[in-house]
């Protein structure tokens, strides 16, 4: 029995040295053997890359190449690297699982915010434009043979992230590497990557305190918040004094160790006097203002079974809240959710519900593939693009964004190109179908007499009249002193 058992720990002994595994919990005494082969190696033909990592704080913590990149027996991405008799098993993929080794709590956070739920958008209509209506399926790989759409690879999936997909010979798949979307699914089924904010090799936090880091995804037509940003206060303050900010400090709280304006980070993932840094970032917002109608983040996150589903929008404004009190006081920070929850109140009543409720009434009357009808492209734009800006252009005290290029869009294009659109296609309708023609025409004679659109059809109600009318005297008698 006692060489039975001394048979069992030689062998769980041999296998384990013999297995290659990212499993470091405590920074080594000394550079591992095999980090300095692949230093010495990658020192010749990478150096920016051995530059990068001599700045990190890795490298001062003796973490080197192989405790990163070291794979197990059996990882579909892993593979023997390096000189003839030297080899060792590793995987070019550092997925947010090895990261976690080290980074338990802050890879946890991730997982459980949106940022790891990114690649769902795959399933929306922002893929069906990519991999269809813009693209198509011409680019044809080994792990694609049925093709794909170039534009889906190089656009979508390098925020959103991909499958990153091992072809037989256990190469990457190309059209699923290089990326480093957010909401990567990795070979070893973790979600997420962590080079998204840190970029290899430096891992640096500066750089992930960065706006600009922010950027590469949060901006354009559909989701500016970089251009919100740099239009509002906190981005003028921020560009104004970079300098001050000591974006390479440990320890980063505002009101201590830097007093300017904030940066993205530092309202949805830093810390506070109060809180401690959290990769979650959604907890500090009380509206996701994606979908057409906004909706309390807790929704979205009960949708895509996150354990925050249990923490409640007021919670979450209150942690923002926290953060705005390091230099606003509380009245100011009150009387600023006033106004941003007046313009959700506006985009939601006056042009959501009525555009959803029209569509839903002229679906009958449409051809089925979506994008096929001139009013799926005027629709998908009202909600998708110019509803976003107006909504998050508020949420980030940006003025110029939230009217002219949100409100000012809306309206043009609710007005000038939504309505008359159904008024056509009513219209075309009437021979065929006059069932769902006339009911059309009662859906847009219902939502242009209401109270909001009135005004459309010349019947500004006496009450409106006078508001409007005292609204121009006393701006003429305030401007003209």
């Amino acid at each position: 029995m006692k060489k039975w058992y001394l048979f069992f720990i030689t062998v769980c002994f041999t296998m384990l040295l013999n297995t290659a595994s990212a499993s470091v919990k405590e920074a080594p005494q000394e550079f591992s053997e095999e980090s300095k082969q692949c230093i010495k190696c990658h020192k010749k033909n990478n150096p920016g890359i051995v530059q990068q990592w001599g700045a990190s704080k890795h490298y001062r913590a003796k973490v080197g190449c192989y405790e990163c990149h070291a794979a197990d027996q059996g990882d579909k991405d892993g593979y023997m690297h390096g000189k003839k008799n030297e080899e060792t098993l590793i995987s070019i993929i550092v997925s947010p699982k090895d990261c976690s080794n080290c980074h338990e709590k802050e890879v946890r956070q991730t997982d459980e915010s949106h940022h790891a739920k990114a690649g769902r958008i795959m399933a929306s209509l922002d893929n069906l434009l990519a991999e269809v209506v813009e693209g198509n399926s011409a680019m044809v790989t080994e792990g694609f043979p049925e093709g794909n759409s170039a534009i889906a690879v190089t656009g979508c999936w390098q925020c959103h992230g991909s499958e990153v997909k091992v072809n037989e010979d256990g190469a990457l798949d190309p059209a699923t590497w290089p990326n480093t979307g957010i909401g990567r699914i990795n070979p070893d089924g973790s979600k997420g990557a962590c080079s998204a904010c840190h970029s290899r090799h430096e891992f640096s936090v500066a750089q992930a305190r960065e706006p600009l880091t922010c950027g590469k995804c949060h901006m354009g037509p559909d989701h500016p918040q970089r251009e919100i940003y740099e239009e509002s206060k906190h981005g003028i303050q921020y560009a104004a004094n970079k300098h001050k900010m000591n974006m390479d400090n440990p320890k980063w709280v505002p009101g201590e160790d830097y007093f300017t304006g904030p940066t993205c980070s530092t309202c949805h993932m830093g810390a506070t006097r109060n809180q401690e840094v959290n990769h979650n970032v959604g907890l500090r917002i009380s509206w996701n203002n994606r979908p057409p109608l906004s909706v309390r983040p807790e929704i979205t996150d009960k949708k895509m079974g996150s354990p925050s589903a249990n923490i409640g929008w007021e919670a979450r404004r209150d942690s923002m809240k926290d953060v705005c009190s390091t230099c606003h006081t509380e009245d100011y920070v009150d009387s600023f959710y006033i106004q941003y929850d007046g313009i959700i109140d506006l985009y939601t009543e006056k042009f959501a519900k009525p555009s959803i409720a029209l569509m839903k009434v002229a679906k009958p009357l449409l051809k089925p593939a979506k994008f096929s009808n001139k009013i799926d492209w005027i629709f998908f734009e009202l909600w998708h693009h110019e509803g976003r800006r107006m909504r998050m252009g508020a949420s980030m005290m940006a003025p110029d964004i939230t009217h002219w290029h949100g409100t000012y869009e809306v309206a043009k294009h609710f007005y000038n190109k939504f309505i008359p659109e159904l008024k056509k296609i009513a219209k075309d309708a009437e021979a065929k179908n006059p069932d769902q023609a006339i009911a059309l025409y009662a859906e847009i004679d219902k939502v242009l007499n209401s109270e909001n659109h009135k005004w459309y059809l010349n019947k500004m109600t006496d009450k409106q009249k006078k508001i409007r009318k005292s609204a121009v005297e006393d701006a003429k008698k305030m401007y003209s002193k």
